[in-house]
């Protein structure tokens, strides 16, 4: 039984034990006072559903004299129930009323201790009332208060989002408009080069660069959000090599695939290992031969890329991105992960697994 539980009960056997034993304190134990107070205090766990019946079923003990207890925690209850003003007064002068009529019937008081008695039972009735209404109102300013928290949170929150959106957008166009620039000269270039040009081997290279040009356009505004027809994933992963092979590079492509059910996430991240991978073996391991295995094993996405030992120095092209770290990150995001490091050749192998659903 959970914690809350035992503590409600406990609550509610405090509630009924302690007006029971205030009544049980008083003489005649077989009386109509003491028999009418039991009763009602036994009936105080009623208040949490029908808080105004309750008080009312405490009247006939508050009339014989030991129903003050069971009739406070009722009041106490009436007032968190939060019902109008009239009605709170209503019940407060019902039970000062049924709480003075016996005293005021049977003893003969002077004036002084009537308007004692009747301030007594008004201020006796009219406390617990007061408390729990005030009780109930704490509560709704407390939830109200958390309310207004939670929603400022969210609006800074939204605030900051939109920041960070409006940064990002900012920098998609000067990355857009700096970088596409400059690829959009080397395809206007290659293809000037290739239409004025005699050698066939130039003209199939100017060619070839200007696809690749039209690629990194096309993959650039994919990425930035921009809107392109570029959708690298699995299935472009062979054209990927083939460019490679294209290019000069030894590539083998082994692929164990079939038709796996890989969210696009998970493709995107693929395709970027392999891309990486042939990226890094083109530029530290010259000549060396690459080998890209993939593999659907165990509900999960292999990729190998390997490389030989080097047969020349690094190729110089320029300064590079965010290499491993930039693409450990990546594959993290798509709750694989990234393994990398030299092989036994001394060449470098390149691992990554990643989940086939998410």
């Amino acid at each position: 039984m959970s914690a809350v539980r035992w503590r409600s009960i406990t609550v509610e056997a405090l509630v009924v034990a302690i007006p029971a034993a205030a009544v049980l304190a008083a003489p005649d134990p077989f009386g109509y006072a003491v028999v009418s107070g039991l009763v009602t205090a036994f009936l105080l766990p009623l208040r949490r559903w029908w808080p105004r019946t309750t008080v009312l079923l405490c009247m006939p003990a508050l009339a014989g004299g030991l129903g003050w207890a069971a009739t406070l925690v009722a009041l106490f209850a009436l007032g968190r129930a939060r019902p109008q003003v009239r009605s709170l007064l209503a019940w407060v002068g019902l039970a000062a009323a049924v709480a003075a009529a016996p005293v005021l019937v049977l003893q003969s008081l002077p004036v002084g201790a009537v308007l004692l008695t009747l301030a007594y039972v008004v201020l006796a009735a009219g406390a617990p009332v007061v408390l729990g209404a005030l009780v109930s109102v704490r509560q709704q300013l407390a939830e109200s208060l958390r309310r207004v928290e939670a929603a400022t949170a969210a609006e800074l929150e939204a605030k900051a989002e939109t920041a960070r959106a409006d940064e990002r957008a900012r920098i998609a166009r000067e990355i857009h408009d700096a970088v596409g620039h400059h690829v959009t000269l080397i395809a206007v270039e290659s293809s000037a080069l290739g239409a004025t040009t005699s050698d066939p081997e130039a003209r199939e290279t100017a060619g070839r660069l200007r696809g690749l040009a039209k690629q990194a356009l096309d993959e650039m505004r994919a990425t930035l959000g921009l809107g392109s027809s570029c959708r690298p994933g699995l299935d472009t992963i062979p054209e990927l090599v083939g460019q490679a092979r294209a290019a000069g590079v030894d590539v083998e492509l082994s692929s164990e695939l079939g038709d796996p059910d890989v969210p696009p996430a998970v493709e995107r991240a693929a395709y970027r290992v392999v891309q990486e991978a042939l990226t890094n073996a083109s530029k530290h391991a010259p000549g060396a031969v690459i080998k890209v295995d993939l593999a659907s094993r165990s509900g999960a996405l292999h990729i190998i890329v390997t490389n030989g030992a080097p047969r020349g120095g690094p190729v110089d092209v320029g300064s590079g991105g965010s290499g491993l770290a930039g693409l450990s990150e990546r594959v993290r995001m798509a709750g694989g992960q990234l393994d990398a490091g030299p092989s036994t050749d001394g060449g470098f192998q390149l691992t990554a697994v990643l989940p086939q659903k998410r």
